[in-house]
């Protein structure tokens, strides 16, 4: 049997599932036992009850035995603690009754029918009283005794002593589980952090289990940030190493002729340009702590710049206001390869800003060619270059001006989302990161 159904009512967070594992049980066993309890005080005790009054009762209205005379009958009744007296017989009552909820009471009516044959109506109007209507041949009698000879005393005191003790030992439970739990919620909050690239100071805890995860996220997180530590440097001396024989071709064609000299230059160029995307990338995205930044603000900065560059940009709308911890190098970055990128397949490139209370999204469209949406997810891989998709003419590139800023987008704990400009036709590229 599939229960798919009761997904979305089920809590999401840790928390709310280790309490509703520890609830379950208790309230399923408070419920057994008190339906169990319920059924044994309230059914088969005020059966057994019911029945000695029955007996009583009997004893009282037999006309054959030397207690027959009224006088007798009076002084019987007196001891059996019965209230005894005569009534008319049109003054009988025709049915039962009783209070909806009192289910103890519909149990000794039964036992009553059963036992009394003359038996003419019962009546429970309250927890104190009982009165029995007896249709006798010359006449009827209205027979009235206390209710605690039918009902078990103090029956309440199971069911709340269960209430109280499960709320108790489930209140100990959660406090005993929540400590185990911190640990966990301290290596998902850690684990989250360092995705966001932040280092956050994390010593394993807890449980057995929870120790040897912790100590296994400290090694991957000290093998990847030695990993990224040595990739930044190889490519660092790489283009170190790389620019000074630049250098020297740079000035050793300074001796040509300007008409010589012209295109090697522009080879130099293009690969100290290659060179500076190479270092760009191997840079990690998620250098420097995070710091409050207004986003309109630096997106408003960025097109400012554009501007001053002669680079078709414009900030088209804004929504939202207030800061969001970011990382202002490296949103700068991933911003202005999104409209170098705008602006390299289309004429021009146009930029918004939404926040809300829980995400901030940067947005940069083009009218160029787009990308195909069976090709996006190839488009944000490194040294990916769609040349079927876009236009090359315009520019050349090594493919990781996306990759980029994903890395970015994702070092924020955020995503890039490649969709199609419905206003322009060309890309629309969303950085969007939560708050």
């Amino acid at each position: 049997m599939s229960f798919v159904w009761l997904k979305p009512y089920m809590p999401r967070g840790l928390y709310g599932r280790a309490t509703l594992i520890l609830l379950m049980p208790v309230i399923t066993l408070l419920l057994v036992v008190s339906i169990v309890s319920v059924q044994r005080l309230f059914e088969g005790v005020t059966e057994q009850m019911a029945r000695s009054v029955s007996r009583e009762i009997n004893l009282l209205l037999q006309n054959d035995t030397p207690i027959a005379a009224p006088g007798a009958r009076k002084a019987m009744a007196d001891a059996l603690r019965i209230e005894m007296r005569s009534l008319p017989s049109e003054d009988l009552p025709e049915t039962h009754t009783r209070r909806w909820y009192d289910f103890s009471g519909s149990v000794a009516i039964r036992e009553f029918e059963r036992i009394l044959p003359d038996l003419a109506a019962v009546e429970l109007p309250d927890d104190q009283i009982v009165r029995l209507y007896i249709d006798l041949p010359r006449r009827a009698l209205e027979l009235q005794f206390d209710r605690r000879r039918l009902s078990a005393k103090n029956a309440h005191q199971l069911p709340v002593n269960m209430v109280f003790f499960g709320v108790l030992m489930t209140a100990i439970a959660f406090f005993y589980l929540r400590n185990q739990l911190r640990p966990i919620t301290r290596l998902a909050r850690a684990a989250e952090a360092f995705g966001r690239g932040r280092h956050v100071p994390y010593r394993p805890a807890g449980a057995v289990e929870v120790r040897a995860a912790g100590h296994a996220f400290l090694d991957m997180r000290a093998r990847i940030e030695r990993q990224i530590e040595q990739r930044t440097l190889m490519l660092s001396g790489v283009s170190h190493d790389m620019r000074t024989p630049l250098t020297r071709l740079r000035l050793s064609l300074a001796m040509l002729d300007a008409e010589e000299r012209e295109p090697m230059l522009q080879d130099i160029d293009e690969m100290e340009r290659l060179l500076d995307e190479f270092l760009a990338f191997a840079r990690d995205a998620a250098e420097g702590e995070p710091e409050p930044v207004d986003p309109v603000a630096l997106v408003r900065q960025i097109v400012e710049d554009c501007a001053r560059s002669n680079i078709p940009a414009r900030l088209r709308s804004t929504e939202g206001e207030g800061t969001v911890p970011l990382r202002r190098a490296a949103i700068r970055r991933a911003v202005e390869n999104l409209i170098n990128n705008a602006v390299r397949y289309g004429s021009r490139a146009e930029l918004s800003v939404m926040m809300s209370e829980r995400s901030l999204r940067i947005r940069v469209e083009d009218d160029g060619p787009g990308i195909p949406a069976d090709r996006r997810e190839e488009a944000v891989r490194p040294f990916t270059r769609l040349d079927p998709a876009r236009n090359q003419d315009r520019g050349s590139g090594v493919g990781l001006g996306l990759s980029i800023a994903t890395d970015i987008a994702r070092a924020h704990g955020g995503m890039l989302r490649l969709a199609t400009s419905k206003r322009l036709g060309g890309l629309r590229a969303d950085i969007v990161i939560s708050r």
